[in-house]
C-alpha cells in the first residue's frame, strides 16, 4: 500500500483526507478506496472530486449487482436532462448514483452481497463453525432482508424505465448541512457525525454474532471482487466507494 497517498494533498479539498481515502497499488492499475457516509453532502462531494481527478476505467460500488440499474437511473435523472451535469448531485441514490454520474465512461460494477459467492461462503462458514440454530436463523433472516431490498431495487428500475416517474426505494437521509454549504462546513459536519456514531456504537455492548458473520463474509467477498478487478489488465484504475466502516478492513485485506 502507498503509505503517503498524494491525492488528498493534490486536491486540497477538506472532504478528501486520509480519514476517508486509501490508495492501494496493483499489478494492472491503482485502486482508490473511498469511505463514505450514506447521503452525506461531504461524501457526495468527495466522490465527485476524486472521480474527476482519477478518471478511472472502473467504478466499484458497495451495491449488489441487482441494484445497479436503479442507481444508473438515479444518475441520469436530472429535471428532464438527458445529460445531467456531473457536478450536480442526483436527487436520489446519494454518493452511489453521484459516482455513476461523475464517471459516465467508466465500467460500473457492484461488489456487495447478496450474490452466489456470498451465499456459498456464508453457508460454508456457518456449517464449519457449527453455529447455534438461533444464530443461523438470524443470519438467514438478515440475508432475506438484503435479498428483498435488492429485488425491490430491480423492480423499481424496471418501473422507472417503463414510466415517466422516478421510483425511489427510500427517502434520502437529511443532515444539518447541505450540498450548497461550503466544503469546509460539509467536512466538519461529516467528521462530527462519524465520531458521534462511533462513540455511540462503542458504548453499547452487543453480542450479535449473526451480524458479525454477515458483515465479515461481506467484506471477504468484496475483497475478493476488488482483488480480481486489480489483477485484470482490462480493468485499469479502480475507484471503489464503500461505507466508512468497511474502509479500514478492506484496505488491510488488500494491502
Amino acid at each position: 500500500m502507498d503509505e503517503s497517498p498524494s491525492l488528498p494533498d493534490t486536491l486540497d479539498d477538506p472532504r478528501v483526507t486520509d480519514r476517508f481515502y486509501r490508495h492501494v497499488a496493483g499489478p494492472a492499475g491503482d485502486l482508490h478506496l473511498l469511505g463514505v457516509v450514506h447521503d452525506h453532502p461531504a461524501s457526495v462531494g468527495r466522490v465527485q472530486r476524486i472521480l474527476e481527478a482519477v478518471d478511472p476505467e472502473t467504478v466499484a460500488l458497495e451495491l449488489p449487482s441487482a441494484a445497479l440499474p436503479l442507481y444508473r437511473t438515479y444518475a441520469r435523472d436530472g429535471d428532464g436532462d438527458t445529460d445531467p451535469d456531473p457536478h450536480d448531485p442526483p436527487r436520489f441514490g446519494g454518493e452511489m448514483s453521484a459516482a455513476i454520474r461523475a464517471a459516465p465512461e467508466a465500467d460500473v460494477v457492484g461488489i456487495d452481497a447478496p450474490n452466489w459467492s456470498f451465499c456459498r461462503r456464508l453457508a460454508t462458514r456457518l456449517i464449519a463453525d457449527r453455529v447455534p440454530a438461533s444464530t443461523a436463523r438470524r443470519v438467514v433472516s438478515s440475508l432475506g432482508g438484503a435479498t428483498r431490498e435488492a429485488l425491490t431495487c430491480r423492480v423499481a428500475a424496471t418501473l422507472t424505465h417503463a414510466t415517466s416517474m422516478t421510483i425511489a426505494c427510500d427517502d434520502p437521509v437529511e443532515y444539518e448541512c447541505s450540498h450548497d454549504d461550503p466544503p469546509e462546513r460539509q467536512a466538519e459536519h461529516e467528521r462530527s457525525h462519524v465520531a458521534g456514531v462511533q462513540a455511540l456504537l462503542g458504548s453499547v455492548e452487543t453480542d450479535d454474532s449473526a451480524l458479525a458473520y454477515r458483515d465479515e463474509t461481506r467484506e471477504r467477498c468484496m475483497t475478493d471482487r476488488l482483488e480480481a478487478l486489480r489483477a485484470d489488465e482490462a480493468t485499469g484504475d479502480v475507484v471503489a466507494v464503500v461505507g466508512i466502516d468497511h474502509l479500514e478492513p478492506l484496505t488491510d485485506a488488500l494491502a
